[in-house]
């Protein structure tokens, strides 16, 4: 049994659902904008994990699964509690029945794509950045400051810089231009990170376990993501063959990290130098699936079932 966990709508979980149907894999979806219809007991004894899951006017043990899937939206932010004062039955209801999934989903022998805990490293890129130089790959220059004259020191040294939050939240990455110097002042209440800009092709890879999906962007934004906001016209996407060092570099990038299934950006320059922005724990594959048919859903879902 699998267990996939998230909004059913969701397009890159009902990939999997998908994917796990077509293999004939028995899953449940714990859909947790209906978590007032669901129950979580766990339980741990001698080393030993148990409990049940109950929804939908059925039960199964936990014992039972062998693999969990998490597409999990902050359920702070559902909807169905949106309006619920902050001490509310409903929401403390909600808060203890996603924490203790994922309890569970930290101590389960269970295949989980990702744990919670290393899916942690992205809430700090500077903090990320230092895990992925370990693993070997390069890294931007990198300034983290709330001092402009410190960012025009930067820009003198580099020439031209892209920025971007520091946290963990989604953010449009844009080239530092006279605008936003002008505006520069303003970083003093807000710490941001400047980069010096990389040439080179965008690589999107995606790792699950072994196996490595690796396409190449090609746009004339800075990020492609929002090449139109800013612009440009569609980036076009092309799966590629990576060599052989750069598989095993990211595969043991996504090891090193915790991760089993991962999204890596990197930038490869025209010298072949191979430099890395950052790795997504819950990567949004569909983007990438939907434009150039790699059969990411499928590695997933052969993962989580034992199939490799």
């Amino acid at each position: 049994m699998i267990a996939l966990c998230g909004i059913p709508t969701e397009t890159p979980l009902e990939m999997v659902r998908e994917q796990l149907a077509r293999l004939s894999v028995p899953h449940v979806v714990f859909n947790q904008r209906k978590f007032s219809e669901w129950d979580i007991e766990l339980e741990i004894c001698n080393g030993r994990v148990a409990g049940s899951l109950e929804g939908e006017g059925r039960a199964w043990r936990l014992e039972d699964f062998r693999g969990v899937f998490l597409r999990l939206m902050d359920d702070r932010h559902l909807p169905e509690v949106q309006r619920e004062p902050p001490g509310s039955s409903k929401r403390q209801y909600c808060r203890g029945l996603h924490d203790t999934l994922m309890r569970w989903c930290e101590v389960t022998p269970a295949r989980v794509v990702n744990r919670i805990a290393p899916m942690g490293s992205n809430s700090s890129k500077s903090y990320q950045a230092q895990l992925i130089l370990q693993q070997g790959f390069a890294v931007p220059e990198t300034l983290i400051t709330n001092d402009p004259d410190a960012v025009r020191e930067f820009l003198r040294e580099h020439g031209r810089l892209i920025y971007k939050s520091i946290s963990g939240v989604r953010s449009i990455v844009k080239t530092l231009d006279d605008a936003d110097l002008d505006r520069l002042r303003q970083i003093r209440w807000c710490p941001t990170q400047f980069q010096a800009y990389v040439e080179g092709a965008d690589v999107r890879v995606h790792v699950v376990d072994k196996d490595v999906f690796a396409t190449r962007i090609d746009t004339t934004a800075t990020d492609y993501r929002y090449a139109h906001q800013q612009g440009n016209s569609p980036a076009t996407l092309q799966a590629i063959d990576l060599a052989d060092e750069a598989v095993n570099a990211c595969v043991r990038l996504a090891r090193g990290l915790g991760l089993v299934f991962a999204g890596i950006d990197l930038r490869i320059g025209p010298d072949n130098r191979v430099t890395c922005f950052e790795v997504n724990p819950c990567p949004a594959f569909s983007y990438y699936e939907g434009q150039t048919g790699q059969p990411i859903a499928e590695a997933v879902a052969r993962y989580l079932a034992g199939k490799r």
